[in-house]
């Protein structure tokens, strides 16, 4: 064990991995420190978009992880009230495996800390941070075992965040608590087996003060994941007072939303409902100094356009491509600052849109008139729905940033 590294990154999903595999096979010294256990489950839609299947390949764990994901979605659709329309999904890639699909959060993450662990990377798991100090140019962190009494202190001169959005805690990066409102958003999911939903259709779902998607996803089963506010949850708690939290949501939408009950309607229930939140969606921040933010530590979208786990992972890639390009693995005050830059610029680039498109979706949805009027359009134009799948990003490729000017910046 060593007390010394070029980076610490705090979180071990898809993007707090994907950066530790990146910078580790750059031969940077990298250590992970992840609070949870893997495998996990996680309230996530888990769709992939076809585009961020070549960055899976290239860390190495695009195969596994293809041998058992779902059936490649072909169709975007919408079930809101009686409506069920469809439209076909634009595809980018040659490949034909490479196309958008769906696999649980408990294979993902497992595979990828994986290959962090293989690359070169220390993992501390399940341990978490307990206390943060920035000293000058160097950051010390206080990371202590779960469960056991181990506690170690961790230096670097960079530090990533890839905590997820809600965590509160000591980095400049994570969240204060902030009071409960009413329009808070509390994500559910749950996966069914037998369903009668298309495989190759990936429908956004449409209900009074929330909305979701169902996805075919691995092992045969199918992921329905959901938003609600948090008025419209305690309106569905005293409606239906002898269900549990997620069952009672599961209702509300059913009798709001005949294509979710159609489907669901020969299925069964796999395992229990998950639940997480508030939502916090938007920019956060990027960081400061040796102190970066990737993921949902970054910002988040509305899950509406279920581009989470592709944009975390996307976003890890960027910001590496910028700190390898750097060419040393202890860049000075002013590279830092070119580095936090171009990073921002490339992130704003690639993603601000797709938060704009979700938060207006988002809106649109969860108002009954708004979906309806929604309704009524996409039944005379369905491939509108095809047009925001591609507004969305989910066929848009990564543009990374390669500059000349940028890199003799950086190497001064």
């Amino acid at each position: 064990m060593r007390d010394e590294y070029d980076a610490v990154i705090i979180g071990g999903g898809p993007s707090g991995a994907t950066a530790a595999v990146l910078l580790a096979q750059a031969g940077w010294s990298v250590a992970i420190v992840e609070k949870t256990p893997f495998p996990r489950r996680k309230v996530c839609g888990e769709f992939i978009s076809e585009t961020t299947w070549p960055l899976l390949r290239e860390l190495g764990v695009a195969e596994a992880l293809q041998a058992i994901a779902g059936p490649v979605v072909r169709r975007v659709g919408v079930f809101t009230g009686s409506t069920m329309i469809t439209s076909p999904l634009e595809r980018t890639m040659a490949r034909a495996d490479d196309g958008g699909r769906a696999v649980g959060r408990e294979h993902l993450d497992a595979l990828l800390i994986q290959r962090a662990r293989a690359a070169g990377a220390e993992v501390l798991q399940p341990w978490a941070l307990s206390a943060f100090d920035e000293s000058g140019e160097q950051y010390t962190c206080r990371v202590t075992e779960k469960g056991g009494g181990q506690h170690r202190q961790l230096r670097s001169r960079l530090l990533i965040g890839a905590h997820g959005s809600w965590e509160t805690g000591v980095l400049p990066t994570q969240v204060s608590r902030l009071p409960a409102r009413a329009g808070d958003l509390f994500g559910f999911k749950a996966y069914f087996r037998d369903s009668a939903l298309s495989n190759d259709l990936m429908p956004l779902l449409a209900f009074p003060g929330g909305y979701g998607g169902m996805v075919h996803t691995d092992h045969g089963r199918v992921s329905l994941s959901c938003c609600i506010r948090r008025d419209t949850l305690e309106s569905c708690r005293k409606r239906w007072p002898q269900l549990k939290a997620g069952e009672a949501v599961l209702a509300h939408i059913k009798g709001t939303c005949k294509g979710v009950a159609e489907a669901l309607a020969p299925a069964t229930l796999d395992g229990n409902w998950l639940s997480a939140g508030p939502l916090r969606t938007g920019i956060r921040g990027f960081g400061h100094g040796g102190l970066f933010a990737v993921g949902n530590a970054a910002a988040e979208a509305h899950p509406i356009v279920a581009e989470g786990i592709s944009m975390a992972i996307q976003s890890a890639h960027l910001l590496c491509e910028q700190l390898i390009s750097c060419r040393t693995r202890h860049p000075s005050p002013a590279a830092l600052e070119t580095i936090h830059a171009a990073y921002e610029a490339a992130w704003r680039r690639n993603f601000s849109g797709r938060l704009q498109m979700a938060a207006l979706f988002a809106h649109l949805f969860m108002q009954p008139l708004g979906a309806r009027v929604a309704a009524v359009t996409l039944k005379l134009a369905p491939r509108l729905l095809t047009r925001g799948a591609r507004w969305s990003g989910k066929i848009q490729p990564l543009r990374t940033v390669h500059s000349r000017a940028l890199t003799g910046r950086l190497d001064s």
